[in-house]
């Protein structure tokens, strides 16, 4: 399979190993919660996925390493679906935190970034806040 191993419907090329990822930060604190669920079904139907083949996913899967995107845009969204995920039930526990915290240091965010950028993340998710005017809040502030 090639690095992209999904294609949305409107043509947006998605990693598999994200999806992965994604079911990774669910599983972390041992089970996975009905509203992290939810959020796995929305982002598994954006990759196309049947809701068969997301349990499949979710039983399946082991631990891979991360792949980030090469694109700051893919960096941040997948570092706003994994808090996504995280604030589920909105409490961020240690390990979540040194989990998300991982997955930014391999994405090719600096230290003097990361931190603002998660609170960033944790804050704006909580309020509501799209993915696209975190984005933007975010390049306006760090590049």
């Amino acid at each position: 399979m090639s690095f992209y191993d999904f294609v949305t419907s409107d043509g947006k090329r998605i990693c598999k190993d994200h999806f992965i990822n994604l079911v990774q930060v669910a599983k972390s604190d041992g089970r996975i919660s009905d509203e992290q669920m939810k959020i796995l079904n929305k982002e598994g139907r954006k990759f196309g996925l049947t809701n068969p083949e997301i349990d499949k996913f979710i039983k399946t899967e082991g631990e891979r390493s991360y792949s980030p995107p090469y694109s700051l845009r893919g960096k941040f969204v997948h570092l706003y679906n994994i808090a996504e995920i995280i604030l589920d039930d909105e409490i961020v526990a240690e390990g979540e935190r040194k989990m998300i915290r991982k997955f930014a240091i391999e994405a090719g965010f600096s230290d003097n970034v990361i931190d603002g950028l998660l609170e960033m993340l944790f804050e704006g998710i909580s309020k509501g806040e799209s993915e696209e005017k975190l984005f933007r809040e975010f390049k306006k502030k760090y590049f």
